[in-house]
């Protein structure tokens, strides 16, 4: 048995001792190394805001193993980037191997420091790599924007320019009976979970050219359309008139809270031009409370795109709600109409009167309208001329009576739409719509910024106007 013990063990050796002199090293001064990419690129950064982090992968494509023998930040420590090599967070790092076929990570940060500009500016660095007297490198480029920073403020009578961008944290509060206002082509910047709360007055005076837009302070790509990165607005109890035109407010939790439930002072809000897109709960959310809103767009929310409850006097004139949401399982409908809510089991009661004309109802879910009366209270409601997601069969959860002309009046129901297209998120209406030229002239002759959609396109042009916030012009 022991003689067959040391069989075995020499065999073993013989094994091992020709694996290691396999592992031979590529010696020559042409190997070089291989890059997932010549120049890591970021996008714009705001200046004391630290980036996402890019990837960069290291190839060893040759048959034997190669020593790197050095990897290093050109900027060293004082540069706007930082390196995690391998598993380790430094900028400097000698002596590293890589198998044959094999490949390593390099993970980068930027943070950009604030200076006097106003106009983004570049930040270069790179990435230095020496392997056998061979040098390699690989670009850092980062674009950084300096910000009006604003934290934790509560702000008077102000007015806000296009000259670089604001970023909110925490939040900022407009004081009661002051009034902020917001030029064309200004971009509003929120950190995670910061709120912009008025208590006073807020003028959004956007154009089509210039929108002014609410959205996150993350601007890589991969943020684009991504809900919950903000809070959201406030207009709090007896917050009077307020005014947003051509705005876009996207990627929050909610977008606009008006009102509050438990307070009898009421406010106001006259919206038009505007896109609510992309949020985990609400895109509009109203309490004793009135709104007129005309050409906007409220897309893809978690739970309601519109919940009006307790007191209210809403109009709806050319609106899109498009409830697409797609980031979790949504189960409300993208309109709630209710004179009455329980908050901690105690039930508010009001009187509620809302209508919606040559506008868009319209969603991924069977249902997409639901109201609910308390017969304490008052209820008003009427849909007219509009393109309705009503589920009429035995299995529906809201029963309504499509033939009841004091809630109904001219409904397309159950037809899809038409959009461009909902992945990538254009509900502009396509040229074989149900919706096109199925509006109201009277409706759209109410008022007169009516025969413009939130393009700016006319829709009086042809026979009749199509419903929703979009004017289809046909080429």
């Amino acid at each position: 048995m022991k003689r067959r013990n040391y069989l075995i063990f020499f065999v073993i050796s013989i094994i091992v001792f020709a694996a290691c002199n396999k592992e031979e090293f590529e010696t020559s001064s042409n190997a070089r190394l291989a890059f997932s990419l010549d120049t890591v690129m970021f996008d714009t950064v705001f200046t004391d805001v630290g980036s996402t982090t890019k990837r960069l992968k290291v190839y060893n494509n040759h048959n034997k193993i190669l020593n790197i023998s050095s990897i290093d930040l050109a900027g060293g420590n004082s540069s706007n980037f930082r390196l995690n090599i391998d598993g380790y967070e430094l900028n400097s790092i000698s002596d590293i191997d890589i198998l044959p076929k094999d490949s390593m990570y390099i993970f980068v940060e930027v943070t950009v420091d604030p200076n006097e500009q106003n106009s983004p500016l570049m930040i270069h660095d790179s990435i230095v790599f020496i392997t056998n007297g061979n040098i390699q490198d690989v670009d850092l480029v980062a674009f950084g924007q300096n910000v009006h920073k604003k934290n934790k403020e509560i702000i008077g009578t102000q007015t806000w320019v296009n000259d670089k961008p604001y970023l909110i944290y925490n939040y900022l509060a407009v004081d009661s009976l002051e009034t902020l206002t917001i030029e064309a082509g200004v971009k509003i910047h929120f950190h995670q979970g910061a709120i912009l709360y008025v208590a006073g007055t807020i003028i959004v005076n956007g154009t089509v050219e210039e929108p002014v837009i609410f959205q996150g302070d993350r601007l890589e790509e991969a943020y684009d359309d991504v809900p919950g990165q903000w809070g959201l607005i406030v207009l709090a109890a007896g917050s009077y008139n307020n005014r947003i035109d051509h705005a876009i407010i996207k990627n929050a939790v909610a977008g606009i809270q008006v009102g509050e439930y438990d307070s009898e002072v009421a406010s106001d809000l006259f919206i038009s031009n505007t896109r609510i897109e992309n949020m985990t709960s609400y895109g509009l959310y109203l309490f004793n409370s009135s709104v007129f809103a005309a050409n906007c767009l409220i897309a893809n929310c978690g739970y309601y795109g519109a919940f009006m409850a307790v007191s209210g006097y809403h109009r709806f004139y050319h609106c899109t709600f498009a409830n697409y949401f797609d980031y979790a399982n949504r189960i409300d409908p993208t309109i709630l109409i209710s004179n009455n809510i329980i908050v901690y089991d105690v039930e508010y009661i009001g009187n509620m009167d809302a209508y919606f004309g040559n506008s868009i109802i319209y969603g991924s879910n069977l249902e997409e309208i639901e109201v609910s009366d308390d017969s304490q209270g008052e209820m008003i409601y009427k849909f007219e001329n509009c393109l309705t997601r009503i589920r009429t069969d035995n299995n529906a959860t809201y029963e309504f009576d499509l033939s009841d002309t004091s809630h109904f009046v001219n409904i397309i129901n159950n037809e899809d739409p038409g959009f461009k297209d909902i992945i990538e998120y254009n509900y502009e209406l396509d040229t074989l719509s149900v919706a096109k030229d199925a509006g109201s002239r009277s409706i759209t002759d109410k008022y007169d910024f009516l025969e413009f959609d939130i393009l700016g396109q006319s829709r009086i042009s042809d026979s009749n106007p199509d419903l929703g916030a979009y004017e289809r012009i046909e080429e």
